[in-house]
């Protein structure tokens, strides 16, 4: 999925305990740089669309805040 000149990919992996853990990968199109972003194990959940619904919803979060710190400029 695309959000705000970002691609996200959300994903869920199984564990041995049967939960699954919400990975999320963000790549920035935006910069020239193409950065981008890994986290592993956001959390866990009895079901895998559960994980990469809470991934996909971190990502915009994630994504917005660092839009909020660019557009107000360095703390």
């Amino acid at each position: 999925m695309r959000y705000k000149g970002y691609d996200v990919a959300p994903s869920a992996h199984a564990l041995p305990s049967g939960l699954y853990a919400a990975n999320l990968t963000i790549e920035n199109r935006t910069s020239a740089s193409g950065a981008s972003f890994t986290f592993d194990a956001l959390d866990y959940f009895f079901e895998a669309e559960h994980a990469r619904a809470y991934a996909a919803r971190w990502a915009r979060l994630w994504i917005d805040q660092r839009s909020t710190r660019t557009r107000r400029g360095p703390s």
